[in-house]
């Protein structure tokens, strides 16, 4: 039932089966629910995978569909059906997740204010996409500093703000704290662990033949990616590679972190993120870290801020770094870049690169455990406190 003395919020986000904005999604209507009568708005209720208990979550059915024609259809019904729930339920706010939502929340806008999100930097991508979403919306929300100076360096938009994610470190400690039984490696194993779904903008190849340089080195050392998709590409690189017995790609897990927990080095080797929460994460679990300098986000969590500002003022296009940088709380590496290429017999320099930051972990307990507490200490800096109170006042001012 709703609070008559309170505005209503609409959050919209395509689907609630896995990812870092859907989580991000939930957070924030459990964290307004106290200001707001919250309401969840998705495409499809396919795989929920979150828990929605107490949340008011509105299906509207209408799933993605391959092919142009059916992509424009499906937008034209999302839209309309939009509209009507937008104008029955008197929404005062309404804010979406990604340029899927974004579009349907921009093209379905009455009276309320519209904020849109602009998460990653695969939505950056379309320029036409970009244009409409800025010209649309009240204002644009993302979870990086790197897409607000994009944003008003190269389309002149200055309405938008940027807002961390949320971490949850008690939460995530305790689920990493949560027995497993079917971790396959020793204790005397040294396991770099990565969790990112099979796509290509996780870079998952690079990590494995960083792996294969890796374990030449270390024979102990182990690795283990956590996430959905179709592994079967990755089984046969690490036959190939002679690897079989020390990868271990055990897909979607319910409780990824109680994997991580056993891990000694986290690795993310995206090319694409907006604001990766599975590197928040594994901060939170005290797992000394290393990442691609990819376009936004790891290095606004691994650099301080002064290494930050030293960073965008040597190189303010935004283009990776050519050399890895030993920041406070973690390892930044280049970009290792888009393209897949499977082909065990061709590292890269940077594959070389991330390589060479492994075993240097590998080598130093010392600077693991030094790493471990600078990564927590880092994970701290992003509380659900603070986003909660962030995005209220972002909120309050289309009250």
């Amino acid at each position: 039932m709703q609070d008559n003395s309170k505005k209503n919020l609409l959050l919209m986000v395509p689907m609630l089966h896995q990812g870092g904005f859907e989580r991000v999604c939930v957070t924030t209507a459990r964290l307004m629910q106290d200001f707001y009568n919250v309401h969840i708005l998705i495409f499809s209720s396919k795989d929920i995978n979150f828990d929605i208990t107490g949340l008011d979550v509105i299906d509207i059915d209408v799933p993605a569909k391959k092919g142009k024609i059916n992509k424009v259809i499906n937008v034209l019904k999302r839209v309309q059906k939009v509209k009507k729930i937008k104008k029955d339920l008197n929404i005062d706010i309404s804010y979406s997740f990604g340029s899927s939502s974004n579009y349907v929340n921009v093209l379905s806008k009455g009276k309320e204010k519209v904020l849109t999100g602009l998460r990653c930097q695969t939505d950056m991508e379309n320029r036409g996409q970009v244009n409409l979403f800025c010209k649309k919306s009240d204002q644009v929300l993302s979870c990086s500093k790197e897409i607000v100076r994009q944003l008003k360096r190269d389309f002149n938009y200055d309405r938008s703000t940027y807002i961390y994610n949320p971490l949850d470190t008690e939460d995530i400690q305790k689920k990493g704290s949560e027995d497993i039984d079917d971790f396959p490696f020793d204790k005397d194993c040294k396991v770099i662990a990565c969790m990112g779904r099979n796509d290509y903008i996780k870079g998952i190849w690079h990590l494995v033949k960083a792996f294969s340089l890796v374990e030449k080195k270390h024979p102990k050392a182990r690795l283990m990616v956590l996430g959905a998709g179709n592994w079967e590409p990755y089984i046969e690189m690490a036959e190939k590679m002679g690897l079989s017995d020390k990868i271990f790609l055990p897909g979607n897990r319910k409780n990824p972190f109680a994997y991580v927990s056993k891990s000694d080095i986290y690795v993310c080797s995206s090319n694409h993120e907006g604001f990766p929460n599975a590197v928040l994460e594994a901060m939170a679990l005290k797992k000394p870290l290393i990442s691609a300098d990819c376009k936004t986000g790891p290095r606004e969590i691994l650099l301080d801020d002064i290494q930050y500002n030293d960073l965008i003022t040597r190189i303010p296009s935004g283009d990776s770094i050519k050399e890895p940088i030993n920041g406070k709380y973690g390892i930044l590496v280049p970009d290792m870049g888009e393209n897949v290429d499977m082909d065990i017999t061709h590292i890269t320099e940077e594959e070389k690169m991330l390589a060479e930051k492994i075993c240097m972990f590998l080598d130093d307990k010392n600077l693991r455990d030094e790493y471990s507490e600078r990564a927590f200490e880092r994970a701290l800096n992003y509380t659900p406190e603070k986003y909660r109170d962030s995005i209220h006042d972002i909120f309050r001012l289309y009250e």
